[in-house]
């Protein structure tokens, strides 16, 4: 029997939406695209035209129809939790860009509304779904490196204003919508698929967040932190919106054993060195880039769909999302109280 198809709505018809989620959903034989969604109307019809879709200006109207059977939240964060919740209380399953939030409390009250709803809340955080990354984790989880004693990894690229529909004067730069700035975009990515890598929680932070060049806007564009995991291994996140004119996006793990090197190669994205000297070489695909050469699929609404079709939760779900902005909240509390934080698990 074929499996029926889900209907779509994206919410936000922005470049996150333009470059993943629509083509993604479009690419996927049992989607079909209803509607997309943006107050300027013109580039939510833009998409609609596209991929023969209908364009709204309000999510609200989108949330009544009756053959949208799940949402894209594609917004500005400060928007992530109201939208997510109006959707779910209105029986939609939920797909939402990261940071899913912009505190704890908001966090806690999406999940708590998907529970109560009973559909599937899932956060866009891709890079645990990478090949590569997933290649990794099973290295170290079988032990090649021994037990891990301290990583460090960075996303850092030149920032949002050359990928942003809006430019340089866009929400991203805007506290009151984005809430934060490269730790948003760049450091919950790491912060997820640092404690997904290492299969243990990061407990204890100490970081400086600021903003050292953008002249636009009021966020910050470059964070340095230092973490430390419950078995006490440490280590650092960088995250960064002024590294011209290319892209950092490594990750680093050294253990008793050896080392680990993943995306640092660009044919060979994992590489093991051992103690003993023997050297292990993986071809297992680069990551998702946003530079010249085009978006490869994230696998994120390859996920997300196949929970709705086998109505199975989501790994990433809300609580996942919760845990990783946990570790930014307290990155950003430490920045300001210049000691080391807890991180609210």
């Amino acid at each position: 029997m074929a499996k029926k198809k889900i209907g779509v709505a994206i919410i936000g018809s922005g470049s996150i939406a333009t470059y993943r989620h629509a083509p993604e959903y479009a690419a996927h034989p049992n989607v079909e695209i209803i509607a997309f969604v943006d107050p300027v109307i013109e580039r939510a019809e833009k998409l609609a035209k596209k991929y023969d879709a209908k364009a709204f200006r309000s999510h609200e109207e989108v949330l009544e129809l009756k053959n949208v059977d799940a949402v894209s939240v594609c917004t500005p964060n400060v928007y992530h939790a109201p939208i997510t919740i109006e959707a779910l209380k209105a029986g939609k399953h939920v797909l939402c860009e990261k940071p899913m939030a912009t505190s704890d409390k908001e966090a806690r009250e999406m999940i708590k509304a998907a529970e109560k709803a009973g559909k599937f809340l899932m956060i866009g955080h891709n890079q645990r779904l990478a090949p590569l990354h997933i290649k990794a984790k099973q290295l170290i989880k079988d032990g090649v490196i021994g037990k891990v004693i301290t990583f460090k990894t960075s996303f850092c690229h030149p920032g949002p204003e050359s990928w942003s529909i809006e430019g340089p004067t866009g929400w991203f730069f805007d506290k009151k919508k984005a809430f934060v700035g490269s730790m948003g975009d760049l450091g919950v990515h790491k912060a997820d698929l640092l404690r997904w890598l290492l299969g243990e929680e990061i407990v204890e932070v100490a970081a400086m967040v600021d903003h050292l060049e953008k002249p636009m806007g009021d966020v910050d564009d470059n964070a340095v932190c230092i973490l430390r995991t419950e078995s006490g291994a440490m280590g650092t996140l960088t995250a960064s919106w002024t590294h011209y004119p290319g892209e950092d996006n490594a990750t680093y793990v050294y253990g008793t054993l050896g080392q680990i090197r993943i995306g640092t190669d660009p044919r060979f994205s994992v590489i093991v060195h051992l103690k003993n000297k023997e050297k292990q070489f993986y071809e297992v695909g680069a990551l998702q880039t946003n530079e010249e050469g085009g978006q490869s699929d994230s696998g994120v609404i390859r996920a997300f769909v196949e929970s709705i079709l086998t109505n199975t939760p989501p790994e990433i779900n809300g609580e996942e999302g919760r845990r990783a902005l946990a570790i930014i909240l307290a990155c950003l509390k430490s920045s300001e109280t210049k000691k080391f934080e807890k991180v609210e698990i």
